[in-house]
């Protein structure tokens, strides 16, 4: 098989591309740990939600400029190694972000399991196989056919989303008299600086995605001008779905019984309406099939990118002359992430990808401050105010310090 002059095919639109990363961000979070989050930070799930979103919309910024600097496949591995020139970092970093990708595709596949027991009772391991096997076959397919199917998934995300927020908002009222009645009883304050922090630490698993789509770009028409628009309309719509659900989630559901359900989306609508959550289920199990593709997609180019750069082996650049998509980094990704699903609980991986993508995050702020001071205006590309990619770094290595010292308190 002849795959020298193969190339990858441009061809994502910014509605597509920006359904892409949509689906990427709510697929990996609010149907499946918005439950953790609650059991964490109590009534102030909302609050860790909105501490999640400042961190992720800073280092939006970052992104952005960097994606339109940089419009290639191993990102931040890429901005890294221009920033500061160290490339066994940037091999590092970009290992820790192919791994982030595959713990959180394993995140994601208990996610799967857990909706698709409110019908079957099969054991999840069956469950989580089948269904990473079959989107390893859908990835090889090829890119726009992945994409497509993708952003159908995600219009079914956003509609699921839609009606929860629609059938518990009559609820909503309630959560102020909660609210209220904590105040006046501070014997039964159930508020706690450190439980919403880490509340905050497990949602901010939730925004997790938008970094992920610099990884496609070799695959994106016009990125210079496509990327930077997807990302900030990704997180800003996601932070609206976010806002919401959370309230609705809590004002329908006591934390703990929020904390103890496997497919939270589910639960409340069962609560709010009274009915079966068929509807609601199939649309959760939709959209963790929907995060596990995209990561799927995404870590296997980001690997394929490294090896175009001669940081890993050479098969893993080789690109099918028919589908044009890297094939044995498709093929390696599927294996890691049913390894890792099989062998790590859900909370466990989805701690661990914040830990490493908050890391990356304080690197790729950093590379870029060093970028802008040495090229602070490249011709066709929209730069930000140095400040932005600084506070980045000052909130992303805050939010990791607390997190870390909270293992110890």
């Amino acid at each position: 098989m002849e795959n020298n002059k193969t190339t990858l095919r441009r061809s994502l639109s910014l509605s597509l591309f920006t359904l892409y990363g949509l689906g990427n961000i709510l697929g990996a979070g609010i149907y499946v740990l918005i439950g953790k989050v609650a059991g964490e930070a109590g009534y102030f799930a909302p609050l860790s939600f909105f501490i999640a979103s400042i961190i992720a919309a800073i280092t939006a910024f970052t992104y952005a400029e960097l994606s339109a600097r940089y419009p290639v496949s191993a990102g931040e591995a890429v901005y890294l190694y221009e920033g500061l020139g160290l490339q066994k970092l940037s091999l590092i970093v970009g290992l820790m972000i192919s791994f982030a990708g595959i713990v959180s595709s394993a995140t994601i596949a208990h996610g799967f399991a857990g909706y698709m027991q409110v019908f079957f009772d099969v054991p999840r391991w069956l469950l989580t196989t089948l269904m990473l096997s079959i989107l390893g076959g859908l990835a090889a397919w090829g890119i726009k056919q992945s994409v497509r199917v993708a952003a159908l998934l995600t219009l079914a995300e956003v509609a699921g989303l839609l009606i929860i927020i629609f059938v518990g908002s009559d609820q909503v009222p309630q959560l102020a008299q909660v609210y209220e009645k904590m105040h006046q009883d501070s014997a039964h304050l159930d508020f706690s600086l450190l439980g919403v922090f880490s509340g905050a630490f497990l949602a901010f698993y939730a925004y997790i995605g938008f970094e992920d789509m610099v990884n496609v770009a070799e695959e994106v028409k016009d990125p210079k001008r496509t990327m930077p628009r997807a990302i900030f309309l990704c997180v800003i719509i996601s932070t609206l779905l976010y806002s919401l659900v959370s309230l609705v989630s809590i004002s329908v559901l006591t934390p703990v019984e929020l904390s103890q359900t496997d497919a939270p989306m589910a639960a409340v609508y069962t609560k709010a309406t009274g009915e079966s959550p068929l509807v609601i289920s199939v649309i959760g199990i939709f959209a963790v099939i929907n995060g596990a593709l995209i990561q799927l997609i995404m870590t296997s180019r980001l690997l394929y990118g490294m090896a175009c750069r001669g940081w890993l082996p050479g098969f893993l650049e080789k690109i099918h002359p028919v589908t044009c998509i890297p094939l044995y980094s498709t093929i390696l990704t599927v294996t890691l992430i049913i390894l890792f699903a099989l062998a790590l609980p859900m909370v466990t991986l989805a701690q661990m990808t914040s830990y490493l993508v908050l890391t990356v995050f304080a690197l790729v702020n950093f590379s870029l401050i060093k970028i802008k001071q040495r090229l602070p205006s490249p011709q066709g590309v929209r730069v930000y105010s140095l400040w932005l990619p600084k506070l980045g770094f000052v909130t992303t290595m805050t939010f990791l310090f607390i997190e870390l010292m909270s293992l110890f308190f």
